[in-house]
C-alpha cells in the first residue's frame, strides 16, 4: 500500500513536481525546512518544478515569490493550470486562434505566449478559457455562459471549489465551472489537478523521465499523480491529517509518505503488513474492533507510515474507516 525505494526520492527520481500551498508554503510563509530540503534535492541533481492550479498570477509573479521565500525559482520552473490550459487549445485550435479569456492576467499570457488570440467575451471566438479572477464580471460571466451553451468550446483551467484569500478561505474557480455548467450543460475539459494535462506540460516544459509528484492534498495532488500515472510523495505539512488518511480509497493512496520535504532526502522502507499487524521501525500498528491501536516508538515518519496502512488494511476490508478514538498524533 506505500512504496519502498534503497534510494532517497532525490535520487530515484530525475523530476519532482511540487504543489505549492501546504507544501513549500503556507500563507505567505516558507514551510519550514523547505528551502534547504529543496536546495538539498536540487543539488543531488534533481529538477525542481512548481506547479499550481491557481491560473491568476504568472510564472515569474509565483518564482519572484519562492525566491522571496529563500527558494531558487525561476518563470521555467514554474507551471500554471493556465498554460496546461492554453496547451491544450493550442493543439485542438492551432496557432493564432482567437480564444475568448475570462480569468486573470495569467490566463491571459499564457494563452498569448502559446500563440493564441484571447479576446473578449463578445469578440469572434473559436473556443473559451475559463480561470480563477478576482475581478472578472458578471456581465462577462453571462456573455460566456450562453456561448458555452451554444456551442463554443470550453477549457477550464481547474475545478477547485476554495481559494485561500488573506481574508479567509474563499469560493474557487470550481464554483463557477459549477455554475456555468449547470446553466450550459457543457461539461468543460479540465487542464489543472486531479486531470492529466497539467501533469504532462510540466515535464514538456521541464524535463524528466521518471517524475514524483509532491503534495498535500489527497484529491488533488494524489489523485492527480494516479491519473497521470506517476508516483507521488503526500506531506502533512499542509491539509491532510490523520482522519483524512486513514480514509482514503485506493486512487488517493500515495506511493510515499513523509512528515515534510525532508522526505525527498531518505530513503522509503514500507511496513510490512502480517496477520493483520503493520510494522515498521519500531511501531506497530493494528486496527482490530473498529478501533486503531498503535504501540512502540521511532521515528514520525514511521508512525505516520505504519498508521496510514493500517487503516487502509481495515478500510478495504470492512467498508468503514477504523475508529481513531485515543490515538495519539505525534507533533509533525
Amino acid at each position: 500500500m506505500l512504496g519502498s525505494s534503497r534510494e532517497a526520492l532525490c535520487s530515484a527520481y530525475d523530476l519532482a513536481m511540487l504543489d505549492l500551498d501546504g507544501v513549500v508554503y503556507v500563507g505567505g510563509d516558507a514551510v519550514p525546512g523547505a528551502p534547504d530540503h529543496l536546495a538539498g534535492a536540487r543539488a543531488a541533481g534533481m529538477r525542481l518544478a512548481f506547479i499550481t492550479n491557481n491560473a491568476s498570477r504568472p510564472s515569474e509573479q509565483v518564482a519572484g515569490h519562492l525566491r522571496e521565500l529563500g527558494v531558487e525559482a525561476t518563470a521555467e520552473d514554474v507551471v500554471t493550470s493556465a498554460q496546461a490550459a492554453a496547451r491544450l487549445l493550442l493543439d485542438r485550435c492551432g496557432s493564432g486562434a482567437r480564444v475568448v479569456c475570462l480569468g486573470a492576467e495569467g490566463l491571459w499570457q499564457a494563452l498569448e505566449a502559446d500563440g493564441l488570440c484571447p479576446v473578449g467575451a463578445d469578440d469572434d471566438a473559436v473556443a473559451v478559457a475559463t480561470g480563477y479572477g478576482p475581478d472578472v464580471r458578471w456581465s462577462e460571466i453571462m456573455r460566456v455562459a450562453v456561448r458555452i451553451r451554444d456551442g463554443l468550446p470550453w477549457v477550464a483551467s481547474n475545478t477547485d471549489a476554495t481559494f485561500p484569500a488573506a481574508f479567509g478561505v474563499a469560493p474557487g474557480h470550481g464554483v463557477q465551472v459549477d455554475m456555468l455548467h449547470r446553466f450550459s450543460g457543457v461539461e468543460p475539459e479540465v487542464a489543472g489537478k486531479p486531470e492529466r494535462p497539467l501533469f504532462d506540460e510540466t515535464v514538456r516544459r521541464v524535463g524528466g523521465r521518471h517524475p514524483l509528484m509532491v503534495g498535500d492534498r489527497l484529491d488533488t495532488d494524489i489523485e492527480g499523480a494516479v491519473n497521470a500515472e506517476v508516483d507521488s510523495l503526500l506531506v502533512l505539512t499542509g491539509v491532510t491529517g490523520l482522519a483524512e488518511l486513514v480514509s482514503a480509497a485506493p486512487r488517493l493512496r500515495p506511493t510515499y509518505l513523509a512528515p515534510d520535504l525532508a522526505g525527498l532526502l531518505t530513503a522509503h522502507e514500507a511496513p510490512t503488513v502480517e496477520a493483520g499487524s503493520v510494522a515498521l521501525g519500531g511501531w506497530r500498528a493494528r486496527a482490530d474492533e473498529d478501533r486503531l491501536q498503535v504501540r512502540g516508538e521511532g521515528s514520525v515518519a514511521d508512525w505516520w507510515r505504519v498508521v496510514a496502512v493500517a487503516g487502509w488494511t481495515r478500510l478495504d476490508a470492512v467498508g468503514e474507516p477504523v475508529d481513531l478514538s485515543g490515538v495519539d498524533v505525534p507533533a509533525r
